[in-house]
């Protein structure tokens, strides 16, 4: 039996290693001349509740479908953020199979933005 079409739908999968950035070092590289891109793939509930200002909200399995739209530079640093580091690892992998060569996921979500007490938004 082919089970390919599992791919398809479940690209999203939240498994293995990417490049990781620490809360420390990302906060550090938003005040750079060429700051990172920062995209969050949480759901918009939780991006409602708390998020890093200027970040941009992109619900994980909605992110292969509106990537074209987003218009981002491929040649800019992109950062991923999910909660706690699982959705935002297959983020990075579909970024970099769109040929983006700086691309990096949140070390531990936004638990450990919020545990090292970085500033973030609330939209409720």
């Amino acid at each position: 039996m082919d089970f390919s079409y599992l791919n398809q739908l479940f690209w999203w999968r939240p498994f293995g290693r990417v490049p990781e950035i620490s809360p420390e070092v990302l906060q550090q590289r938003r005040d750079d001349t060429v700051s990172p891109v920062i995209l969050d793939v949480r759901t918009r509930f939780e991006w409602r509740r708390s998020h890093i200002p200027g970040a941009i909200s992109v619900p994980i399995f909605e992110l292969k479908k509106r990537l074209p739209a987003l218009g981002l530079d491929t040649q800019r640093p992109v950062v991923t953020i999910c909660l706690s580091a699982h959705r935002s690892i297959p983020a990075v992998r579909l970024l970099q199979s769109q040929q983006f060569n700086q691309v990096e996921q949140l070390a531990g979500g936004m638990q450990a933005w919020w545990r090292a007490g970085l500033p973030t938004r609330s939209d409720r």
